[in-house]
């Protein structure tokens, strides 16, 4: 079930069963442990029920979730996404988390990254497709493209995450969306739906900042040494090389945050 599924899904539910819905969201996603598995399906299971208007089948089986889960005890670790990771020395970082966000593009080969202080990052590779602008928009949707990578490694945005972009557009677009401006976006991005009618990628996120005040968007200055910046612009150069140069990205990918994210607890706690 994709994630914009899942809301849709949600918001037919009565406030009691939301609210028991939401706390098992993260059995939904794709799991190799068959507990955590049938979990994840009583849970879309209450979701179909919901959908024809039988609340009390899907609140059984919220129940049945429930339970399930509880006698499993912690929820197992989710198998492997490419292109994601987390270095797990800083996974008990408390918030709130900082994270910052980057894009890169040359030629017809482009990346995007982040990385947080809890030590979540990712990367992903990008060749221009159909409905992608051209010119100084293409770079500007990167930036936000990297942005909602970031908010899809949680389940949702963590309370009160600050999040560093070196993009003064970006950042004016991620304003703009949080003081409700959601309409405003950025030159040739096609507004069309995407595969199975999805929302396109800066629609999903325009929504979501505008009903998440508590999060900071704030500048950072590129290249002047900040180590959450200056890992996230490794990372997505990293991707944007990947492109034309297939190579294991994943060790270099860690040892890259490893070390940024070291610097920056240093620094923070000096």
């Amino acid at each position: 079930m994709r994630p914009d599924e899942f809301l849709r899904a949600l918001g037919l539910l009565p406030a009691p069963l939301h609210d028991r819905a939401l706390a098992l969201r993260t059995y939904v996603k794709p799991r190799r442990c068959e507990t955590c598995q049938a979990v994840g399906d009583a849970v879309r299971l209450a979701l179909t029920a919901a959908h024809y208007d039988e609340l009390g089948s899907a609140g059984e089986l919220l129940d049945t979730a429930a339970r399930l889960a509880e006698q499993h005890g912690r929820a197992c670790r989710p198998e492997y996404q490419p292109g994601r990771g987390q270095v797990r020395r800083w996974a008990e970082t408390p918030a709130p988390l900082i994270a910052a966000t980057d894009a890169s593009w040359k030629g017809r080969a482009g990346g995007i990254g982040y990385v947080a202080s809890d030590g979540r990052y990712g990367l992903r590779s990008r060749r221009p497709g159909r409905v992608d602008p051209t010119g100084f928009s293409r770079v500007l949707v990167s930036e936000l493209r990297a942005v909602e990578f970031l908010f899809t490694a949680y389940d949702t945005p963590p309370v009160d995450m600050t999040v560093l972009v070196d993009s003064r557009p970006a950042l004016n677009y991620l304003h703009r969306w949080q003081g409700g401006e959601t309409g405003a976006m950025p030159a040739g991005y096609d507004l069309r739906p995407r595969h199975a009618g999805m929302k396109p990628t800066l629609v999903r996120l325009a929504d979501l900042v505008a009903e998440r005040p508590d999060l900071t968007f704030a500048h950072v200055k590129a290249h002047a040494g900040h180590a959450l910046n200056e890992a996230a612009d490794g990372l997505s150069r990293m991707a944007r090389r990947r492109v034309e140069e297939p190579f294991d990205v994943r060790p270099r990918a860690h040892d890259l945050v490893e070390a940024f994210v070291r610097d920056w607890h240093v620094a923070l706690a000096a």
